[in-house]
């Protein structure tokens, strides 16, 4: 299908749009994957039903948009390492990015992208939300977007990752390793302007921004848990509904997802692969 003649439906005012008509397991052109992220910059999340990927594929799609992530504190595929593969079993009780969050904010260079896939669907529940920090960013008053200018968010898995943290948990079909006391702290300004269309968003999330740079976490706590409210509010998010073949790519450079716990007893198997920046290109002599 040429780029031209896409098939784009919006899904909701802040954020979201479902592409048909493409076969996303075939060689695609430069100018459809140039469309494909030109709508993903555009509406934040994008979404695709009635796909067939073997995990191959989802890998060679995915690096058609950049190198992807090896998570580091969840073991991937071991033939596909940069697969992440998120299994509820019916006996589980708490599942994987079960709260707000924007993926891999806790790195010194955050993945620009996401990926999932769905293997198997459970008969009702497990939808995804996801919001539009940049719509939130938008409904901020004059006053406090000024005030937010400067600063930076400090990220880190610790807390998450921890013995008692959600993503840590023992899961029946996931390996997932510890990060307390090994995860790195990581600053990011709290309004990033987007690179692509220069779009600015809230960059902070509830499960990895953990204080103000240069503010106690005492200090730092009422803001952020204004911003924490205010960016989930209702009117900046949209829901999807899982299918068997469906997959969303989603921008964490303004975007937070929300995977919901409701289907007590059934099985959800879900394929990741989350795109990383480019390789920054250092100058020719310059120190390491």
């Amino acid at each position: 299908m040429a780029a031209s003649t896409l098939q784009i439906r919006r899904v909701a005012g802040a954020l979201g749009a479902e592409i048909s008509g493409l076969d996303l397991s075939g060689d695609l052109s430069d100018d459809t994957i140039a469309a494909i992220r030109a709508a993903l910059v555009e509406h934040q999340v994008i979404f695709f039903r009635d796909q067939e990927l073997t995990p191959a594929q989802q890998v060679a799609f995915g690096r058609r948009f950049g190198p992807l992530n090896v998570h580091p504190y969840v073991k991937g595929m071991a033939d596909h390492p940069e697969v992440m593969e998120i299994i509820k079993e019916p006996t589980d009780r708490i599942n994987f990015g079960g709260g707000w969050h924007s993926d891999m904010s806790f790195l010194e260079r955050p993945a620009i992208g996401s990926i999932l896939y769905g293997v198997e669907i459970p008969e009702f529940g497990g939808d995804t939300l996801f919001a539009s920090q940049a719509a939130a960013y938008d409904a901020l008053s004059p006053g406090l977007k000024k005030t937010l200018e400067g600063l930076n968010g400090v990220h880190s898995a610790n807390r998450e990752y921890s013995a008692a943290g959600q993503s840590a948990q023992k899961r029946s079909s996931m390996a997932v390793a510890e990060a307390e006391g090994m995860a790195g702290e990581y600053v990011h300004p709290l309004v990033l302007t987007h690179p692509e269309s220069g779009r600015k968003a809230l960059y902070v999330n509830p499960a990895f921004t953990i204080r103000i740079e240069g503010w106690s976490k005492r200090e730092s706590k009422a803001l952020l848990d204004y911003l924490f409210e205010h960016s989930r509010y209702e009117a900046f998010t949209c829901r999807f509904s899982w299918r068997k073949g469906s997959m969303a790519f989603w921008d964490n450079r303004s975007v937070w997802h929300f995977a919901l716990n409701d289907y007590p007893g059934q099985r959800r198997h879900m394929r990741r692969v989350t795109v990383d920046p480019q390789p920054e290109v250092r100058a020719v002599g310059a120190a390491a």
